[in-house]
């Protein structure tokens, strides 16, 4: 059977981009068990309330919702767990400088399969004040208005 190419994404944080102000993303790989990955190739995973931490120059993945996997048996694991990311160890040194820092935290941006392995897209945030949000939400209604100004005026010629 041929191996499977391009990316496929399986769930997303759309609210992450939001409530933070992104400064850094890594792709990170995930120590899963079987009933885990299958439960991802049907498309079942929630990344609400996700978060990233580092503990004794590991990284790990707490609060990600994988749902069992209906037709495994004995072997599902808990569907809150915390699982190990795969990062090396100069991302792992440099995050930890910055996570001790004080407004940073890390986020999952999204779950996909890259080449038929799992992947976590993590990302190195700053929380965003409310004022910030109204800010960002100003910003992106007046880029709309000016674009729909620009296709209207197109429209007259």
């Amino acid at each position: 059977m041929p191996r499977e190419r391009g990316q496929k994404v399986v769930a997303s944080n759309r609210k992450a981009r939001h409530d933070y102000t992104i400064v850094d993303t890594y792709e990170a790989g995930m120590v899963l068990t079987g009933p885990e990955v299958k439960s991802l190739r049907a498309g079942r995973a929630s990344l609400i309330d996700g978060f990233a931490s580092i503990e004794n120059g590991e990284a790990w993945l707490e609060n990600v919702h994988i749902p069992e996997y209906t037709q495994a048996t004995w072997n599902n694991a808990p569907s809150r767990r915390k699982r190990k990311l795969l990062l090396h160890a100069e991302e792992i040194y440099k995050l930890t400088g910055k996570l001790k820092e004080s407004g940073f935290t890390l986020v999952p941006l999204s779950i996909y399969f890259k080449d038929g392995r799992a992947k976590v897209e993590i990302a190195l945030a700053k929380g965003k004040k409310e004022y910030d949000k109204r800010q960002t939400l100003k910003e992106q209604q007046d880029t709309r208005e000016a674009a729909r100004a620009m296709s209207s005026k197109g429209k007259d010629w």
